[in-house]
C-alpha cells in the first residue's frame, strides 16, 4: 500500500501469475502493512490482483532470513526451496 517499487511490480506478478500459472507457477503476494486486512483489501481489489495475498509481520520475515528491504522477492522451487532472492526492484 506504501511501498512505490512494490506499485510498479504487482503488475508484472499480476501478468506472470496469468502468463505462468498453467505451467504451475503461482505468485504469492505478502503485505507488510502493520493496519492489517483492512488496509490492505481496497488496494488488492482496486488493482485487481489476481494472486494469493498473506499478510506478513517481523515473524514472517525473519522466518526467511530476514527480510530488511522492500521489495524482497524469493523463487520457491517445486520442493519448497528458496532458489533466489530479489531485493529492492529489479526489471520485469
Amino acid at each position: 500500500t506504501w511501498c512505490g517499487p512494490c506499485k510498479i511490480e504487482i503488475p508484472w506478478f499480476i501478468e506472470m501469475e496469468t502468463r505462468l500459472k498453467p505451467k504451475g507457477f503461482s505468485v504469492i503476494g505478502v503485505a507488510m502493512d502493520e493496519e492489517g486486512w483492512e488496509l490492505v483489501k481496497p488496494h488488492v481489489e482496486k488493482l485487481k490482483v489476481n494472486y494469493r495475498m498473506l499478510l506478513g509481520n517481523e515473524e514472517v520475515a525473519q522466518a526467511y532470513g530476514g527480510v530488511d528491504s522492500l521489495p524482497t522477492s524469493f523463487v520457491i522451487d517445486r520442493a519448497g526451496r528458496i532458489a533466489s532472492i530479489h531485493t529492492g526492484l529489479v526489471s520485469k
